[in-house]
């Protein structure tokens, strides 16, 4: 362990340097690709100091207990030092398990209403604040690439593009169905509803990342179809792309911007290919070593969202971690229904490494 953890430091020191050679800060792209990777490794060379010094110590403290005058300092500063030394060297192990390498990306969030209607558009909306908030609390970028706005409020669907630090790695545990259990504001009798939206969460992907090449794409650009007035029918801002090896199409009119839609349609293609290549790996592995955290099928119920109760709960937790209060997550608290996911993750995956 101690070799791999002084390889992740001479990387960390590498990069370092890096970041502050004048070529690459003046490549912002390369600066903030390398500026991730540096504080992905932080947490782990922190951790690493931590413990070399607490080894150090204790090898002091050995040597101490030579001398009759210091040995009974020395002991006790033993008795001290050896259960910090077991609960950083645990501490390593869970930073050591291998991180998706998707969870620095940025993404395309979406959000769509589903079943119910106008309050399914309402609670969309509801959604996009919460989100918005929890965005803001992170220092996360995000700008709106579409949104189709319900007729009584909220939305029939709205897209994002959201930036910062390890941003799918939060995000993805977000993918999935929300139901929301309330009285609606277009119900006047006062009956609890149950409506739905969905939320899927798509890493950005850059295509060299899958090997595909841009002989192998045919991109086609064609005039939007629905909503947006005379723009619809002037400008030709609709991009289609065709991967042309595997005959896989992806298509983006959500934004009046060519380029921006552009951007849309080849991260959905590669993560169209990225799917597909995942199917044939899953094919080939035992189902329980599956991990089941954040999949992002949209069918699959994620949270609950129940008002007269003020309680959301997140069917993926189970005991007292699955219900947290509906004011505070609402009000775009997130932070600790993620971290209990994610420590549900690191238990998965630490199931899977034993197994």
């Amino acid at each position: 362990m101690l070799e791999k953890l002084k390889e992740i430091e001479d990387k960390y020191l590498y990069i370092e340097g890096q970041l502050a050679d004048p070529s690459i800060i003046a490549d912002m792209d390369r600066w903030s690709k390398l500026n991730k990777e540096y504080k992905s490794l932080e947490p782990v060379v922190e951790a690493y100091r931590e413990y070399s010094n607490i080894i150090s110590n204790i090898a002091n403290a050995k040597e101490m207990l030579k001398d009759p005058e210091m040995k009974e300092m020395a002991q006790d500063e033993l008795e001290a030092l050896e259960p910090q030394l077991d609960d950083m060297e645990e501490r390593l192990k869970v930073l050591l398990i291998p991180k998706d390498p998707e969870d620095t990306k940025d993404v395309i969030f979406e959000i769509r209403a589903g079943t119910g209607g106008d309050e399914a558009a309402i609670f969309a909306g509801d959604l996009y604040r919460m989100y918005v908030k929890f965005f803001e609390t992170m220092g996360w970028k995000f700008e709106v690439i579409s949104e189709n706005e319900g007729t009584v409020g909220g939305f029939k669907e709205i897209i994002l593009e959201v930036k910062g630090e390890e941003v799918y790695g939060r995000l993805k545990f977000e993918s999935g169905g929300h139901r929301v259990q309330r009285v609606p504001k277009t119900e006047s009798q006062g009956r609890v509803h149950t409506s739905a939206a969905t939320v899927a969460v798509i890493p950005k992907i850059e295509p060299e990342e899958l090997n595909i090449r841009k002989e192998d794409l045919k991109i086609d650009v064609y005039r939007a179809s629905g909503a947006g007035g005379q723009h619809v029918n002037r400008t030709e801002s609709a991009v289609r792309i065709t991967h042309l090896p595997t005959g896989v199409v992806s298509e983006s009119q959500d934004s009046r911007s060519q380029i921006k839609n552009r951007d849309i349609a080849l991260t959905r293609l590669v993560q169209k290919i990225q799917e597909i290549m995942r199917r044939e790996e899953a094919s080939t592995l035992a189902e329980q070593r599956k991990l089941q955290v954040g999949s992002g099928d949209r069918s699959e119920k994620v949270r609950t969202y129940n008002y007269p109760q003020n309680r959301v709960t997140d069917h993926r937790l189970e005991g007292d971690a699955k219900n947290y209060n509906l004011n505070t997550v609402i009000e775009g608290d997130l932070s600790e229904v993620i971290n209990s996911l994610k420590m549900l993750e690191t238990a998965e995956k630490m199931k899977a490494e034993i197994e």
